[in-house]
């Protein structure tokens, strides 16, 4: 199985497309995953063909993605366009560059708490989709959902892709964003894992707290969810999926205060089979002592920034690693 990066593990090194390119065949990776533009100088055709042709000579391949499709999103970007203008252009990009998907979401988990419902959310999400169904069908590139910052649970994500048609839309899965959600990441897989064309794979630590659980993103193999027997399950179930990982350490832990009512408001229909799992894992969990530097996603200062810049490369290095001499993935 091949071995990937989304770049968003080094969004703190400020690198264009071809920096990250080195980067990648320094470390060893098969994958870059550029899950926005930002390391892009252009969107121009011409210049993706130099990109495309560049990873071509350092052997790589290339999975593109996007923001949010939904246009009533709390994370929309209007200024960049309609949705649909948006994920038509990001389908030409992904053509141009053979990314066989465009990674995109529906919003993050502000979506539970807005006005509109979630279920409408979903229903502008899915109109999305069938706006560009018959130019992905065209391109051969599908549209990838993620299960995306607490936006969606695996079921809710598995509803939408069968309900817009899964001949055009697909899941990109990731371990992490799930223990937003009290949501174990082998109950992700297995819901999702007929429709996963990509994946954002990251380690995570789930221990007890007074109101429920702590969560908290941290270097692979240095998680209490057993990501190893996860990576087994994923490679026998997903045999096709390059092994992408979104590695993001430096996010302060997180508090589930499901042992409180008003933690439920938003998560009415979690079935408790699925939640019992969660909680199997948080009993058997372990906070995560390692030391780490933490920050919000704004810019910090500048001596922050400069510890923060070399955090990200040890923490993706380690997590390559891992994945390459214990997991044994990587080509």
């Amino acid at each position: 199985m091949k071995l990937g990066l989304d770049l968003f593990s080094l969004r703190r090194q400020k690198w264009d497309a071809f920096q990250h390119l080195e980067y990648a065949r320094q470390i060893g990776l098969n994958v870059v995953h550029f899950s926005d533009l930002e390391a892009f100088a252009s969107t121009d055709k011409a210049y993706l063909q130099t990109v495309k042709a560049r990873a071509d000579e350092l052997g790589l391949l290339i999975e593109v993605g996007m923001g949010s499709i939904c246009p009533t999103s709390t994370t929309f970007k209007p200024q960049l366009g309609g949705a649909v203008e948006q994920l038509t252009q990001m389908l030409h990009i992904a053509h141009t560059l053979g990314s066989p998907a465009v990674r995109c979401f529906l919003g993050a988990n502000a979506d539970r708490r807005t006005e509109l419902p979630l279920a409408a959310h979903i229903e502008n999400t899915i109109a999305t989709c069938r706006a560009v169904r018959n130019l992905a069908l065209e391109l051969g590139v599908k549209v990838a959902i993620e299960n995306h910052a607490g936006d969606l649970q695996a079921r809710e994500l598995r509803m939408l892709i069968e309900t817009a048609g899964a001949d055009y839309v697909g899941a990109v899965i990731d371990t992490g964003n799930p223990v937003w959600v009290a949501e174990s990441p082998f109950v992700t897989l297995e819901q999702l894992a007929p429709y996963v064309v990509m994946a954002h794979i990251r380690d995570s630590v789930v221990c007890p707290h007074p109101k429920g659980a702590v969560v908290q993103w941290v270097a692979m193999g240095d998680g209490s969810i057993d990501i190893a027997a996860w990576a087994q399950e994923f490679q026998a179930r997903c045999p096709n999926v390059h092994f992408t990982l979104e590695i993001i350490t430096s996010i302060a832990p997180r508090v589930l205060n499901y042992l409180e009512p008003e933690f439920w408001t938003v998560y009415p229909d979690t079935p408790a089979h699925e939640f019992a799992r969660f909680v199997a894992l948080v009993e058997s969990g372990w906070p995560n002592l390692a030391p780490v530097l933490t920050a919000d996603w704004s810019d910090p200062s500048p001596e922050v920034q400069a510890a923060l810049v070399v955090q990200q490369r040890r923490q993706v290095e380690k997590s390559v690693d891992y994945c390459r001499n214990v997991l044994g993935i990587g080509e």
